[in-house]
């Protein structure tokens, strides 16, 4: 008879972040667990179980503060828990962390682990801010331990006191999954599928091309990305700015002024959210990310392994992956000045550029290949197991 296998879940608001941020991990834990994934939308969550392999739970959880709807995707978790009687429950994102904490609390669950990948709170103020720090503290109060995905974020809590520092920690050099190195490699994507795909998009083969991969949101900095970049290309006619992803109108509008230069800018490429982004860093010059505030970027990691220098905010996360002068430029967060420097400095300073390029690569995959950090988040659930 085989043995049974004890059970992982592990759970997000939405699937894109076990699509994207933890892309192949729930495989790799398959391997030693019986793993479930637990997240709302359920099309989308099914095919991501199925490509990784895994059990999959649909409940539907919201990203807004919805007390009714938190409520009963509480419910449904407590007794789907339950039944599984899991081991291990891991949580990511702010809203699956406070359901599976509270769920799995109550189910005396032995194993509660949430990752902070960023906090959103930070941008918060007033009554709503209060509302988010509580709703964070609980959430590490009720679990076994809190992991993050960088060191400044890690500080940044311990600052705060929503916890104390026996409780926290950062895995690694940093992250939430690492970068798969050979799939995040220049050679993945062949010159001519380059070339193809600079025809569909207007791209000249003169031109020097920023690409954005993300949300297009204010938080992510792409109001002043975007003014920066109109800037310079009043003044740079062979420039193009390639946005990858989508917009999301009803959490976290862009201003009017940029909606309008977004139509009226035709050096502007919006190409809205793509699997495979690979194709896009291949035929960029430089990754633009001027985000507000992150926990630990993936793109970053996944365009310095394509070999692109960055350009981003001088905040958590962006300042580990990024030495500044080394493998890219480091900017202050919110300032348009700033952004438009930093992209002439690129264009301009052919000498700056091309060392930034020959250090992208080796900087990431020396430090964030993802089978050294699934193996040491596999480390943290064993040393977990013979605690108990």
């Amino acid at each position: 008879m085989s043995e049974v296998r004890k059970k992982l879940i592990r759970i997000t608001t939405v699937p894109l972040s076990l699509d994207k941020i933890l892309d192949g991990q729930l495989s790799f834990m398959n391997n030693h667990y019986e793993v479930i994934a637990i997240s709302s939308e359920k099309e989308y969550l099914i095919r991501c179980a199925e490509n990784e392999g895994v059990r999959y739970k649909h409940i539907e959880m919201t990203r807004k503060i919805t007390p009714f709807k938190d409520l009963v995707s509480l419910v449904q978790l407590v007794s789907f828990l339950k039944k599984e009687r899991p081991l291990i429950i891991h949580s990511h994102t702010p809203k699956a962390g406070i359901i599976a904490m509270l769920a799995s609390k109550i189910t005396n669950i032995p194993i509660r682990l949430h990752t902070v990948g960023g906090l959103p709170l930070m941008e918060a103020t007033g009554s709503k801010r209060k509302l988010l720090e509580l709703i964070e503290k609980l959430t590490y109060s009720l679990s076994t331990f809190v992991f993050t995905n960088s060191y400044g974020l890690c500080n940044q809590i311990i600052d705060n006191n929503y916890i104390s520092k026996s409780k926290i920690k950062v895995i690694g050099n940093g992250s939430s999954n690492g970068v798969d190195i050979d799939y995040f490699s220049p050679s993945q994507v062949s010159q001519e599928e380059q070339i193809k795909l600079k025809s569909t998009l207007g791209i000249l083969e003169s031109d020097f091309t920023f690409v954005f991969v993300g949300r297009i949101v204010t938080d992510k900095g792409i109001n002043e990305l975007v003014s920066a970049f109109d800037n310079i290309s009043l003044l740079q006619k062979k420039v193009k700015l390639i946005l990858v992803g989508d917009q999301e109108p009803d959490l976290d509008p862009l201003s009017k002024t940029t909606l309008e230069l977004l139509v009226k800018n035709k050096s502007i490429i919006n190409v809205g959210f793509q699997r495979d982004i690979r194709p896009y860093l291949a035929v960029s010059n430089v990754l633009a990310f001027p985000s507000y505030r992150e926990g630990f970027p993936n793109v970053m990691m996944q365009a310095g392994a394509m070999g692109l220098p960055m350009i981003a905010t001088d905040i958590n996360g962006c300042n580990e992956i990024i030495t500044d002068g080394k493998n890219g430029i480091l900017i202050p967060k919110k300032n348009i000045a700033a952004i438009e420097k930093a992209l002439l400095m690129l264009i301009n300073e052919d000498k700056l550029y091309e060392e930034l390029r020959s250090n992208a690569r080796n900087m990431i995959i020396t430090r964030f290949e993802r089978k050294i950090l699934c193996g040491s988040i596999l480390d943290e659930y064993r040393s977990f197991e013979k605690c108990l």
